[in-house]
């Protein structure tokens, strides 16, 4: 196996990397979460004041 291969071999593992996490990224059972997550740094709330389900969200 040349160099040439080896480089064709990260070139398409990392196109096919990118693709997914665009995927994941753009995929709409995402957005709510993204949403919310984009929000956190303007909200006013004590962490100690959000519920169990809310600071584990990335847990499920």
């Amino acid at each position: 196996m040349g160099i040439g291969e080896l480089q064709t071999i990260a070139t398409v593992s990392a196109f096919i990397a990118f693709v997914g996490i665009a995927w994941w990224a753009y995929s709409p059972k995402n957005k709510k979460r993204f949403e919310e997550d984009a929000q956190l740094a303007l909200d006013d709330k004590d962490v100690k004041a959000l519920s169990e389900e809310q600071r584990n969200k990335d847990e499920r």
